[in-house]
């Protein structure tokens, strides 16, 4: 018997009727189906089918069990969910009831036919790379879960003033960005954040990375597309006591002139794709590439 993972950081709005379709089409198929323990009290404090959750088996963590995870939500709830698979090669299925859902699986429309495809095996596997963080000082909540997919950030804290942030990729000197900050991102990332401060489009089967400013005051200072085999250390100096780090979604504040070494990660994330989805399928239509009235 199939084994999934349900999960979801947000209730959002009308969410109730896709929930519903999900669920439906697992006991159909006969799934085995566990609800992560704080998605059950959200569903629970919004979702009138109470009753029916209640019976469900919950979890926290995952382990090897698990055949599949459902990631229901936004690309915001995608990568909370990769810190719940990690290593243990579980592939997700991110299914988008929010806005953008660039990185979903299906979308809120296509939810049923969708489900029965991947349930009869008919999707891709896209394996996506991560990036691994270490600081020169001890900092809890970045060692607990040091792993991003989409970018790390550096960015200015409690002042207007830039940052300056010395960089090295390998052990070589590159240049000290002035900068409101500076994001290491990987191609997943590449449409997110780095896309939004000028960095390029990356297609997620490239093995590079980016490092990207955000609002640089230096005219020569551009996106930098480097090998994902990079090792790249930052050196934050701050005119405050202290710096924001980013993984993700997930922040830390950090003392001024730490160091922090960003590289691959030595595992991947494995996103489940229906065939015709195609990461260029999605920039049209998601971010209207090449949107022209004479195309």
């Amino acid at each position: 018997m199939l084994k999934v993972g349900i999960y979801g950081q947000y209730y959002h709005e009308n969410s109730e009727v896709y929930i519903q379709q999900i669920f439906d089409v697992l006991q159909k198929k006969n799934v085995s189906i566990h609800i992560e323990e704080n998605f059950l009290r959200l569903t629970e404090e919004n979702i009138r089918m109470h009753n029916y959750f209640s019976e469900l088996p919950t979890f926290s963590k995952l382990d090897k069990s698990f055949d599949l995870f459902f990631s229901i939500g936004g690309d915001g709830t995608t990568l909370r969910a990769v810190t719940f698979v990690r290593d243990l090669e579980i592939p997700i299925v991110a299914i988008n009831t929010g806005r953008l859902g660039f990185m979903a699986t299906l979308q809120k429309e296509n939810i049923i036919d969708g489900l029965e495809q991947i349930l009869r095996g008919e999707y891709v596997i896209s394996k996506r790379s991560l990036l691994s963080v270490q600081t020169d000082i001890h900092e809890e909540s970045i060692e607990k879960l040091n792993i991003a997919l989409n970018e790390v950030t550096v960015n200015r804290k409690d002042t207007t003033s830039m940052i300056k942030v010395h960089t090295e990729i390998d052990g070589c000197h590159i240049t000290s960005y002035w900068a409101d900050g500076l994001i290491v991102s990987t191609p997943t990332g590449s449409t997110g954040y780095s896309l939004s401060c000028g960095g390029p489009v990356i297609d997620p089967k490239t093995k590079s990375f980016v490092i990207t400013p955000i609002a640089p005051h230096n005219l020569n200072a551009r996106p930098l597309v480097i090998p994902d085999s990079s090792t790249v250390r930052l050196t934050v100096t701050t005119r405050s006591e202290s710096f924001l780090t980013s993984l993700d979604s997930r922040t830390a504040t950090l003392p001024n002139e730490t160091t922090i070494e960003v590289k691959k990660a030595p595992y991947k994330i494995s996103l489940i794709q229906i065939t015709e989805n195609s990461f260029f399928n999605t920039l049209r239509k998601k971010l209207l590439w090449g949107e022209d009235k004479r195309n």
